[in-house]
């Protein structure tokens, strides 16, 4: 009788996750949860602002998560987060990590300040940026995070957003931060990695995680694991790791770098562009590209 082969799984079975929230199909902000929940485990609190986040868990009573929820202002995720530390530790908890769980708007924008007052005072929190590259839960608006040439119920086709994402990683490892990463669902193990590592520094860890939104992005659910690899395979975002704002760790380089177009061709948000737009943006890709593999070179 032949044995049967098991495959071997590289993430805990563990759930921290369960059934019953209210995500869109093919949502990767639901895949980030529930792989950090994973790398985090029972002992988590999570500190979440308005944001898609905060309708996906479920409504009250009701939700899908196992940990406890501090639902709190659009621009208080990292204040609250370190409040909540500050009160855990006067009552002798020194075991369960606090984590911010912001999305882009609510990180790039609306919660920078809380966020960067944190960083400067260097709270023993973790915090999580997943991003979907707009507002999405009110409606798909622009925020500094949306890229050059995406369309957005804000910024419309014939005024698509002519500027840069905001550079947040640069923002963050200006203030020195003991550690911090990109990371990408599509990629669940470097993920989880990142995660597990984050949980066992003191100070502020800063976790940036690229969620495609098939809603916002007008991409098909099928294709958001897609998007996410072919994100870090052209480059758009890279994986890497920064400690203290000084030493940088790129995590993976493509064999092969892929040009943004196919990228782009999957994309509803990106359908107006025109072959000079795309050349422009390659262009900014390649330079970034480069400056980060300088940054990353063996000192």
């Amino acid at each position: 009788m032949k044995k049967e082969k098991t495959m071997k799984l590289s993430l805990p079975t563990e759930e921290l996750m369960g059934s019953g929230h209210l995500a869109c199909q093919g949502c990767a902000a639901t895949l980030a949860m529930r792989y950090v929940l994973k790398a985090l485990g029972q002992k988590t609190a999570l500190c979440i602002p308005a944001c898609c986040w905060s309708v996906i868990d479920g409504p009250f009573p009701h939700s899908s998560l196992g940990v406890p929820i501090f639902h709190c202002a659009f621009e208080t995720a990292a204040s609250s987060a370190s409040g909540l530390k500050a009160g855990l530790e006067m009552v002798g908890d020194m075991e369960t990590t606090v984590v911010a769980w912001a999305g882009d708007g609510g990180t790039f924008d609306i919660g920078i300040q809380a966020l960067s007052g944190a960083a400067e005072r260097n709270d023993d929190i973790i915090y999580i940026c997943y991003d979907n590259e707009a507002y999405m839960n009110t409606g798909i608006q622009r925020s500094s995070a949306t890229p050059y040439g995406a369309w957005t119920t804000t910024t419309p086709v014939k005024h698509f957003k002519n500027r840069p994402k905001k550079d947040i990683d640069a923002i963050m490892a200006a203030h020195r931060i003991p550690y911090q990463a990109t990371a990408n669902t599509s990629y669940p193990e470097d993920l989880f990695k990142k995660a597990k590592k984050a949980k066992e520094i003191k100070g502020t860890r800063f976790l940036h995680i690229y969620t495609p939104c098939p809603t916002g992005w007008k991409s098909r659910p099928e294709d958001t694991v897609k998007l996410g690899r072919m994100a870090v395979q052209n480059c758009i975002f890279p994986l890497y790791e920064v400690e203290n704002g000084e030493k940088y760790t790129l995590n993976i380089k493509p064999r092969e770098k892929k040009p943004v177009n196919d990228y782009f061709r999957l994309q509803g948000r990106f359908r107006h562009l025109k072959e000079e737009h795309l050349k422009f943006i390659q262009a900014e890709v390649d330079h970034s590209w480069e400056r980060l593999l300088k940054l990353a070179e063996p000192k």
